[in-house]
């Protein structure tokens, strides 16, 4: 049985050589070996195999035997595989192929498919993974390093990170058409607490925000407000006009260019916010995670929905 650890990549591409020369002085020029050494190599993996790999003809050139046909054709293949080991490693050195893990906050999930797509596009054998969750799950991923790009709004205190801006992430306050507030124009502060609102679970950024406006709007008065899991629960239950919601425009765009939702007008509103591109600073940042930071930072928001 021929011992495999003992084949070399001399042996088959001398075999290779001799068959395509037709004699041992071409196949050491082709090989950049002495003559001697082609030799050497052809008994070396003759005497492993226990066959004759090649044959010399009567008119005095070599050329393989069955078994030798055998050993050129995995030698082929162990090149074509070599070479496309090289590439790939040239691409990964490069930053043309490899593995992204981007995170976005759940608001960001109406835009975030676009942009890996287009990202796929630009660079068809990196493999962009998307992780959509609320911002401080998002946060806790950043933390424990399961991701290593992420978009959301404020960057965070800790851990530190690097971050540059997108593009504007207004929020807004939706209602539907028929809601009074909407028919009305101009309202006070006390009528707008009034209303049931409609918001996101702790952890949200979105929650957090509307907590915020509220109780400045209010100066600490009392309002009442319904906790929904998703986005879209949101904008149904305000769609049936059963309360209203402050919310980023972006999850909303398609809803206020049909007419199905109304963005209230009101002191502050909307409230002017910024997307941010990340990572944390000790990251250690590969030439793949470069190239696509870059690239999506050069895009300048353009993949950010419009109204």
């Amino acid at each position: 049985m021929p011992r495999l650890e003992a084949i070399t990549l001399k042996q088959i591409r001398a075999v290779r050589a001799v068959a395509e020369q037709g004699s041992i002085k071409g196949a050491a020029e082709a090989t950049g070996l002495t003559p001697p050494a082609v030799h050497s190599q052809i008994r070396a993996i003759e005497e492993n195999f226990r066959c004759k790999l090649i044959d010399r003809t009567s008119s005095g050139r070599f050329e393989l035997t069955p078994e030798g046909r055998a050993v050129a054709a995995a030698e082929e293949t162990i090149r074509v595989a070599l070479q496309g080991c090289v590439e790939k490693v040239r691409a990964l050195r490069e930053g043309q192929a490899g593995v992204v893990i981007l995170g976005v906050v759940s608001t960001g999930k109406y835009f975030a498919p676009g942009l890996v797509a287009q990202l796929r596009r630009a660079f068809p054998d990196i493999d962009v993974i998307l992780r959509v969750g609320n911002r401080d799950s998002i946060l806790a991923a950043l933390q424990q390093g399961t991701v290593e790009l992420v978009i959301m709004g404020r960057p965070p205190r800790t851990p530190p990170v690097v971050s540059v801006p997108l593009g504007a992430h207004p929020h807004v306050l939706i209602a539907s058409p028929e809601n009074p507030l909407a028919k009305a124009g101009r309202f006070t502060a006390g009528a707008l607490l009034d209303e049931t609102f409609f918001g996101r679970e702790e952890g949200s950024g979105t929650r957090i925000l509307m907590t915020r406006y509220l109780d400045r709007i209010g100066e600490g008065t009392p309002y009442r407000m319904i906790e929904m899991g998703t986005n879209e629960t949101i904008k149904q239950a305000v769609m049936a006009n059963l309360g209203i919601a402050l919310i980023s425009q972006h999850t909303v765009t398609e809803e206020l260019r049909s007419g199905r939702l109304v963005c209230l007008d009101h002191e502050g509103l909307p409230i002017a916010r910024t997307w941010f591109l990340l990572h944390r600073q000790d990251l250690d940042l590969t030439p793949t995670i470069q190239r696509v930071f870059a690239h999506i930072a050069g895009l300048g928001g353009s993949f950010l929905p419009t109204i």
